[in-house]
């Protein structure tokens, strides 16, 4: 099975940037058979980013809802994206569009994972708040920890 992490948002754009770091802390941390990347533009771009993937982890950040830096987990597999918990986008296709027509088009990945970090400033050239970047090393640690027991996440 191969699989793909990928970050998505700008870290020039407050927590937006939660993926990127994310992504930057699970350099060294993955197997090799494992590949990393950062989405910055738009996420329409995801859909190739995933082909030949069979697993891919999304991590992005999550509107404002009163808990800065709490952390979401989803198994699109099992679930959709509710639309309760909105993943941030300042993009015409959000991650939940591209999801969406990924399906349509059957071009999306046998199994995805979504990690979403509520955010609570998006402003330009501002840096993670406190509460999301102690999120992001969370998030990593659970990322790296899935990978290490599944096992099969490796080519």
């Amino acid at each position: 099975m191969k699989t793909l992490v990928v970050g998505i948002g700008h870290p020039d754009r407050g927590d937006d940037g939660v993926g990127a770091m994310v992504v930057r802390l699970l350099v060294g941390r993955v197997p090799e058979g494992v590949a990393l990347h950062t989405r910055l533009g738009d996420l329409l771009g995801l859909l190739d980013d995933w082909a030949g993937f069979d697993r891919v982890i999304c991590i992005d950040a999550a509107e404002p809802a009163g808990t800065p830096g709490r952390l979401y987990r989803f198994d699109l597999d099992e679930q959709h994206l509710p639309p309760g918990v909105p993943v941030s986008s300042s993009h015409a296709i959000g991650l939940t569009e591209a999801v969406a027509l990924a399906r349509v088009l059957g071009t999306a990945p046998a199994e995805l994972l979504v990690f979403a970090v509520e955010g609570a400033c998006f402003e330009h050239g501002a840096g993670l708040s406190r509460e999301v970047a102690e999120a992001a090393y969370v998030v990593a640690e659970r990322i790296a920890a899935e990978i290490e027991a599944a096992g099969d996440w490796v080519d």
